[in-house]
């Protein structure tokens, strides 16, 4: 039973269970040797509150192969290899997963152990004005969910956003500077100011409902200082200055965008490929 997302409160929902499936497709204008390319489009089998109840995968080519395997985030890689592609492969993944609100994403002791969540990638990596607005952001009140919601806030503010402007390899401070972006610049210039804030936070990627394109966000994640050692991830959306819910599905979390880019690969041809990607996300089930 499909639901209209436009219909629900999710203020009162507990529960809500998706339907995810998406298509990439690449077309070449010759034929190409020696494919090598990795998807991470398959959520793991738990995240927080999210649990994913069934997933399928396959490749529309004759000869190909898929290995699956787990990076250091967790997350689930799907590496395809192909000797030869004629003329086109085509990659289908269908998920569904149930999310329940009352769940929160709990870390346990040694989450700070690899140490990416404080420190700057090279997406993420803060010039002068980003020192400054942190400098500004940290002094306005408490370290913490309040001085991540301030972020929050002012990213959204600082941005607008615009298709065509950036690319995946544009620095946060590069999308800054221009003022405008997509879900992806909003997220690494959130995670540029939290971490010279001192604010542990993670690039996520996933899905919002309603939304056509893969969606992207970030996890502030605070010790719980109950004396386990555990921490808690919580989530922020600044390109619509949320703190996330039940609408949004996870797939997989890293330092910035070059960890958990949805489909990359190489081959050896003088052809350039062309890519048709679509992806629909089903309300299926809601309490």
């Amino acid at each position: 039973m499909a639901m209209k997302p436009q219909s629900v409160d999710w203020a009162s929902a507990r529960r809500a269970s998706y339907l995810v499936r998406q298509t990439f497709r690449y077309e070449y204008s010759q034929p190409i040797r020696d494919l090598s390319h990795r998807l991470i489009v398959i959520p793991p089998e738990r995240f927080g509150d999210q649990r994913r109840l069934a997933h399928q995968f396959s490749v529309a080519l004759d000869g190909a192969t898929v290995e699956n395997r787990s990076d250091r985030f967790g997350n689930v890689i799907l590496d395809v290899f192909a000797a030869r592609v004629p003329n086109a492969i085509e990659f289908t993944a269908e998920v569904s997963v149930l999310r329940q609100a009352s769940q929160p994403n709990r870390l346990p002791d040694g989450w700070l152990a690899d140490g990416y969540l404080l420190e700057p990638s090279r997406l993420t990596a803060a010039d002068d004005r980003i020192l400054r607005a942190a400098d500004d952001l940290a002094g306005a009140g408490d370290w913490g969910l309040q001085l991540a919601d301030r972020i929050n806030d002012w990213v959204y503010q600082s941005m607008t956003y615009r298709h065509g402007l950036t690319g995946v390899r544009t620095t946060a401070a590069e999308a800054l500077a221009l003022g405008a972006g997509v879900c992806q610049d909003y997220a690494h210039v959130m995670l540029a100011v939290c971490r010279v804030c001192g604010l542990p936070s993670r690039y996520v990627s996933g899905h919002l409902l309603g939304q056509g394109g893969t969606h992207a966000w970030v996890e502030v994640v605070l010790p719980t200082r109950d004396g386990t050692g555990d921490a808690i991830a919580h989530a922020f959306d600044p390109t619509h200055a949320s703190r996330g819910g039940l609408g949004y599905v996870t797939v997989a979390v890293g330092a910035d965008y070059s960890d958990v880019a949805p489909t990359s690969g190489t081959y050896r041809s003088g052809a350039r490929g062309s890519l048709t990607a679509t992806k629909r996300v089903t309300l299926t089930d809601l309490e």
